[in-house]
């Protein structure tokens, strides 16, 4: 199977017109920019009110269902993405009824959405740094209220550890036969 090339650019719309370089690993990548890199994917371009409407001004850059067409497997860096409008009110928490047999209300009108081309490329290192984001359960924990930039970059972040994970333990109905101890055999 043939690896994506991915930009190497100091943001996404220099990726996709004009990138010093197209790597697949993180070592090309530091190669071809000379310095250390970051993986990301931003969204660029217009926002269209309709799928149809996004395949067809960025044909040939991603995949469309409708007519078969792909961009060559080195060239998958694109894909569309739907997100919430600017400005569209955004849908508040409900609370649960207990209302004529039902737990919950009915669902909330669903916000206005938009399609938006989301570039994945190797942001040279030096360029715009994304925000620092705190671990996960540390910031809920804590009393301090997030801004909404700060709780986006929490969300598209990878599952960090509080702590590093402890060696594993034997249960309960487990043991460890004398004559071979390096085994873990359940206990009835």
């Amino acid at each position: 199977m043939t690896a994506i090339l991915y930009p190497v650019a100091t943001n996404a719309e220099q990726a996709l017109s004009r990138p010093l370089g197209r790597a697949a690993r993180e070592s090309e990548a530091v190669r071809r920019a000379g310095e250390a890199v970051v993986f990301t994917s931003d969204a660029v371009g217009p926002a269209f009110a309709t799928r149809e409407a996004a395949l067809d001004a960025y044909r040939g850059r991603v995949e469309d269902e409708r007519t078969g067409a792909s961009p060559e497997a080195v060239d998958r860096y694109c894909r569309l993405v739907e997100q919430v409008a600017d400005g569209a009110p955004r849908p508040r928490p409900v609370e649960p009824v207990y209302a004529d047999g039902r737990r919950w209300p009915d669902p909330p009108r669903a916000a206005r959405t938009v399609w938006r081309l989301s570039v994945s490329y190797w942001r040279v290192g030096t360029a715009e740094r994304p925000l620092e984001t705190p671990q996960a359960r540390q910031a809920r924990k804590s009393k301090q209220a997030l801004d909404p930039d700060t709780l986006r970059a929490i969300a598209r972040a990878p599952l960090r550890p509080t702590r590093p994970q402890q060696p594993l333990d034997i249960g309960l109905f487990e043991v460890r036969p004398p004559e071979a101890p390096h085994i873990v055999m359940p206990d009835e």
